[in-house]
Order: C-alpha cells, then structure tokens, then sequence
C-alpha cells in the first residue's frame, strides 16, 4: 500500500520523531548533540520555523514546530541529510542512520499544544536519561530547561509558550513546572505519538459513545485533531496538491516565476533580477522568493546566491512577498 503524502500549512502544528536505523543510536555523545542543535537552530532561523519543544534520546528526538514559509518536509530534509552525513563521516561509517521516513503528525493546536510540550520535554525523564524533575530542569539536551531559563537557545520560542500560562513571565515559569510535574505520572500517552479517530478522542470508548449518539467524525493517522480540523487539513492538502500536480505538469521553475511576476508588477524580467533598491523592484524580488521557496521548493541559500544577499534578507523578502500576494490577490497561473 503507498504511502500516504504528507500534509502542511503555513502556521501548522508538527510533532516530529526521527528514530536511528535499527533503533541505534544517532547521538553517541554531546559532540553529535551540538553539532544536531547548531544545525537545527541555523535551520529554524533561516526558514523562520518556530520549535516549541524538543528533546534528544541516543535513538531518537522529538520536535514541535510549527511551519513557517519554508515547508516542513524541505526543513526536515536538510536537517537530517546534514546531520547523517557528518555523523558518518565523524564516525566513519555509511549507510543510512534514519530509519525510514521521520514521524510527523500535524496537530490541532488548540487543545494538543501544551498536552505536546510536556509529553516531549518529559521525554529524558521516561527514557531514564535523567532521574528526577530536578535533573530534568537543568537537563542540556531538552527544551525544558530552556523554558525555565536554565539554558539558553535563542531558536526556541520559549515567549509563546510562557503567555498561556500567565502574562508575568515568574509566574508563568513556575505554572508552566507545575504542569509538567503533574505530567510524570500520566506515562507514555500513546495517543500524543499518532494521529486518526481514536487518538484524536482519546480512545475507543469515546468514539463509541459519539457513534452511539449517531455522531461521526471524519478521522487520519497522520492528524491529531477533531473532526471539523481534520476535515480542513484535507481540503487544503488536496488543494496543495492539485496546485503542486499543475505546476510540474507546466513545467514551473524559476525563470518562469521570475516572468510572472514581471508581467503582475509592469516590470521587465530584468528589472526583477536587478540589484536596486527601488521599492516596486524589491516588491517583485519578494514575490519572487515566496512562489519559488513556497511553491517550487527552492532554498534560501540558492536564492541568496541568485540576488547576491543574505539568508536573513531572503527570510524576510520570503515574508513581505507572502504579505504582498495576500494584498493583491495574485495568482501564479494566468488563468
């Protein structure tokens, strides 16, 4: 049976888990930790992807992030082809250290986020890398110390989660340590690792007495949340890749956004591709950069080498180009 796509949005929630081939381990000691962390934050920074929470086992890790303009699958395919090849090359081996495809479950944020945060952080705690909370709070290699302010990695997105405890940020970290310790005796929570019907509900039983009430609702193993958000995550998937079938089958790629956006903004092709600063120049470039990362799969780095600037200057052209096609209402197809 294939393998069903994944689904993504802009904005949507991912528990992650990559697991070593065979269960071995892919972090043999803190060298191959930094060196996976380094990457990582490199990666989220330049694809403005927010992480939530992470957490490192020697087999194993667990990511939540959510999607910025850069598809998660392109991030993802970065970090771990990166990661693998110096690990091998560190530890002079070959072959793959992944096994399989990574995990990804699209979540509905509201109300899995925090129940998500705490299942990963926890994480160390259940595999017994670390004996006690107390460990756990000062713990390296898991995002929970970095909530509490114990360590510091400035890709973590530490704000948000700490606002939907409470607006003083003393309070909030003490509420947030509260909540993950009432969180060590719930267990393994298997319906946090997968998504479909019974997870989403919580069980059997819940769905039984939905179907009982002569209610239904529509459910896939690859999204963990109600009915009516399950139902939208497809609608937008098949959507995504309606567009994405009609864009190879035209044969789209970068030149051919480049005109596009040339004929939408009254500009000549190479006006587009100038260096100038002139404001309805640096709009075109924008849109550019959104249709090709978006759309066509193109990294920021190629895109940096093509205008001669900056990652972090694509990053925001990527941004504003989002901005602007939303306001203006165009299209990248002529009709």
């Amino acid at each position: 049976m294939p393998r069903k796509s994944r689904i993504d949005a802009p904005g949507a929630l991912h528990h992650i888990i990559a697991r070593g081939i065979d269960r071995k381990d892919i972090f043999k000691d803190d060298k191959d930790r930094d060196n996976f962390l380094e990457r990582l934050g490199d990666i989220l920074a330049e694809t403005q992807t927010f992480c939530f929470a992470w957490a490192l086992i020697p087999n194993h890790f667990h990511l939540l992030l959510k999607t910025g303009a850069t598809p998660i699958s392109t991030v993802m395919r970065r970090l771990l082809t990166g990661y693998a090849v110096s690990f091998n090359r560190r530890h002079r081996r070959y072959g793959h250290l992944f096994q399989n495809r990574y995990k990804s479950i699209l979540c509905q944020e509201e109300p899995y986020l925090l129940e998500l945060v705490r299942y990963v952080h926890l994480n160390p705690l259940r595999a017994g890398i670390v004996n006690d909370l107390r460990s756990l709070d000062k713990y390296r290699y898991c995002g929970h110390a970095v909530i509490l302010k114990k360590r510091k990695y400035s890709w973590q997105n530490t704000e948000y989660v700490l606002r939907l405890f409470a607006k003083k940020v003393s309070t909030a970290r003490r509420r947030y340590r509260e909540f993950v310790k009432k969180g060590v005796s719930h267990g393994r929570r298997p319906e946090l690792v997968g998504g479909g019907l019974i997870r989403s509900l919580g069980g059997w039983s819940a769905v039984k007495a939905l179907r009982k009430a002569g209610a239904y609702m529509k459910g896939d193993e690859r999204i963990l949340g109600d009915g009516d958000f399950v139902e939208n995550m497809l609608a937008q998937a098949e959507e995504d890749l309606e567009r994405k079938y009609r864009l190879e089958a035209e044969g789209y790629d970068f030149n051919m956004v480049v005109e596009r956006v040339a004929h939408l903004m009254g500009l000549k092709r190479e006006e587009v591709l100038s260096p100038g600063k002139y404001k309805k120049v640096v709009e075109a470039r924008s849109v550019v950069c959104y249709w090709t990362v978006r759309d066509l799969g193109i990294s920021q780095g190629v895109l940096a080498q093509k205008f001669g600037i900056s990652q972090p200057a694509i990053s925001m052209a990527v941004k504003r180009g989002e901005q602007l096609v939303n306001f203006h209402d165009f299209s990248l197809f002529n009709t």
